[in-house]
């Protein structure tokens, strides 16, 4: 049983508890919700702006938002980690609009270390072909693009994406499914046969 005079074992307890030492004031509980998901809220902002001092700036303020509108937050079924996503999209969303830029990713990065590597739906007989992949997918609406990152760069599964894009888990499934069809004809009509006969849909 936990006394006020128990140090408080922040390594090794979930987030909803975290969230309320934080909401106390407990500066180390913040820390290490920072600590857990600093580096993924990095990731995905970074390859929604493909630039670091951006992304370490906007990664910044997300944590600073969160912590101050800690109070407003609640579980309801929506991990602090999805909460966290949400608001690095929206300040994502705004960073574009005033810049006036497309919504792209580090697409040169993403399909290396990501998709090519590491996506069992992709598989890559010659560097003309991973190009032809990256102007395809620089097509894409910025939500499934999102999608992407989101699924193989933070490697999260559907029903997780689901909660950040505030869509089910079939809706997400039905999303992923339509946008490796959509790539599919891009290549196909970009001469790529081979690329896109590779690409596989996955239910996971």
């Amino acid at each position: 049983m936990m006394t006020a005079s128990t140090p408080r074992d922040y390594e090794h307890v979930d987030d909803a508890l975290l969230v309320v030492w934080a909401r106390d004031n407990d500066t180390d509980a913040f820390g290490e919700l920072y600590r857990r998901y600093v580096r993924k809220i990095y990731n995905y902002v970074y390859y929604r702006t493909n630039n670091h001092h951006d992304a370490e700036d906007l990664t910044a303020r997300v944590f600073y938002r969160a912590l101050g509108n800690i109070d407003t937050y609640t579980d309801r079924g929506i991990p602090f980690s999805a909460w966290l996503y949400r608001i690095a999209h929206n300040l994502v969303a705004n960073w574009h609009r005033d810049r006036g830029r497309r919504q792209i990713i580090s697409l040169e990065e993403y399909v290396g270390p990501g998709l090519r590597e590491e996506a069992p739906d992709y598989r890559f007989e010659s560097d003309e072909e991973r190009q032809e992949l990256v102007e395809a997918i620089r097509q894409l609406p910025e939500e499934r693009q999102q999608l992407l990152i989101l699924k193989y760069i933070e490697h999260l599964s559907n029903a997780e994406i689901g909660q950040i894009m505030e869509r089910t888990e079939g809706a997400v499934k039905s999303l992923y499914h339509r946008t490796l069809l959509s790539l599919r004809r891009e290549l196909t009509r970009g001469g790529a046969r081979s690329s896109s006969d590779s690409i596989q849909l996955d239910d996971e």
